[in-house]
Parts: C-alpha cells; sequence; structure tokens
C-alpha cells in the first residue's frame, strides 16, 4: 500500500521559501522526506534557510531568482532537474502587499503587487508543468488569502491578486488533470509573519480585532502550514485538486 504521507524521493520547489509561511511549508515537506529547493530574492536569507533544513538531513538547495522573469522561472525549473532530476511539487508563494484604498493606490503599485503574487504563480506552474509531465505527475500549491473571500479597504491589489490565485488554481486543476497534476490553494488567515507584522503597524487595531474573530484565540505561526502542506504534496490528495482551503484558526466560519 501507498505511503499516503511519505516524500521520499519527491522534490519540491518553494518560492519565498526562506521565511514565514514559505519556510514553515518547506520544514514540513522536509520533514516528510522531499528534497527542497527554496527559491527567493534575499540570498543570505535563502541560505540560512537552507542550512536549517539541511542540519535536520534534508536535501535542499537556495536559488535567487525574480520568479516574475519569465527567463529566470525557466533556469529554476532546469537548476532543479539538473540537480535532483525531477519536479514533483511546486509551492507558490512569493508575495507582497501595499497597504492603501483603492483611491490612493498607484497604477505601478497595482501592476507591483499583481505581478508579484499572481503573474508569478502563472510563470512558474507553466513553467512546472512541462516537468511534472515527464515525473508522471505532480502537486502545484498557490497560496491564496483570507482576502480571497472577504474584502478589505486597505488592500485592493492583494485582495484582487489572492481572489485570482484561487480562480487560476481551479483551471489549472482542471486543465492539468489528464497529466496527473494536481492544483490547489490554501487560505491563510492572520498569520504571524513580516508581511502581518507591518500590517498590525499599519492598520490600527488590528491585533485586537484578529484575536477577537478567530475561534483559536491566537495568531497562527509558520509551523501551522506544515502538515497542510504534507497533504497537498503527498498522495493523500491524489484525489483532490481545484480546492481553496482556509488555514485560519475558524477565522472564516465565525460571523
Amino acid at each position: 500500500m501507498t505511503k499516503l504521507f511519505d516524500l521520499t524521493g519527491r522534490v519540491a520547489i518553494v518560492t519565498g521559501g526562506n521565511g514565514g509561511i514559505g519556510l514553515g511549508m518547506a520544514r514540513g515537506l522536509a520533514a516528510a522526506g522531499a528534497s527542497i529547493v527554496v527559491v527567493g530574492r534575499n540570498t543570505a536569507k535563502s541560505e540560512a534557510a537552507v542550512a536549517e533544513l539541511m542540519q535536520a538531513r534534508c536535501k535542499a538547495i537556495s536559488l535567487t531568482a525574480d520568479v516574475t522573469d519569465p527567463v529566470a522561472v525557466e533556469a529554476i525549473m532546469a537548476r532543479t532537474e539538473s540537480k535532483f532530476g525531477r519536479v514533483d511539487i511546486l509551492v507558490n508563494n512569493a508575495g507582497m502587499s501595499i497597504r492603501k484604498p483603492p483611491h490612493e493606490l498607484a497604477l505601478d503599485e497595482w501592476n507591483m503587487v499583481l505581478t508579484t503574487n499572481l503573474t508569478s504563480a502563472f510563470l512558474c506552474s507553466q513553467a512546472a508543468h512541462a516537468a511534472m509531465k515527464r515525473a508522471g505527475g505532480g502537486k502545484i500549491i498557490n497560496i491564496g488569502s483570507m482576502m480571497s473571500i472577504f474584502g478589505t479597504s486597505f488592500a485592493p491589489a492583494y485582495a484582487a491578486s489572492k481572489g485570482g490565485i484561487v480562480q487560476f488554481t481551479r483551471s489549472c486543476a482542471v486543465a492539468w488533470a489528464p497529466d496527473n497534476i494536481q492544483c490547489n490553494a490554501i487560505l491563510p488567515g492572520w498569520i504571524d509573519t513580516e508581511l502581518t507584522q507591518t500590517a498590525r503597524r499599519q492598520v490600527d487595531g488590528l491585533h485586537d480585532k484578529v484575536l477577537a474573530r478567530t475561534p483559536a484565540a491566537r495568531w497562527g505561526a509558520a509551523e501551522d502550514f506544515a502538515g497542510i502542506a504534507v497533504f497537498l504534496g503527498s498522495a493523500a490528495s491524489d484525489f483532490v485538486t481545484g480546492t481553496a482551503i482556509p488555514v485560519d484558526g475558524g477565522f472564516s466560519v465565525q460571523g
């Protein structure tokens, strides 16, 4: 019988994998046996993440790349296949936000957020598709947001990009099912990361509002994403595709 959560011999690329949710997922995938390719713009931070993973006896490398650049994305796939022989799992986690109401957001700011959060996922998924077909199938995990569901006054570009992530995930799930590629999205709630620490400084009362609405009565942590990464990256989810799964301590079910 297949070991449902065993990723031994599998290779995972995690964009934005050098911190926060991305590193939390990389740790989970590594603990289940996968080799990890950490992709990020900050070389020192990525190398530190890889050093941590290797201390846990994981095979890992870091690649410094701009995932909004098609040439760089193709190079990521080529380097991964050259090093590890295959691509099995892609986690599209790279992202950013600019917190302004719609009437104050400049066009270049809008484009920057959409390109970083949504276009990068398109480019990486498209590039991974051929490699996954060569491997006999694969798993694509896209990072959405609670803002795929809820509206906010201060993050119009971020919300639009994450809503787009969910619909893009569904399209890929349908298109690539014949290739044995499952595509799913994760919708993080309010997670304690560098991104949300900045948000708490910029948005008055955010911390208390989040705690008041979250049944788990805490902010999420990076380690809360290890299990969902293993599930969506493993044989356990072979009949799960096109979904958007909240990981939010119950935030989205609380009225």
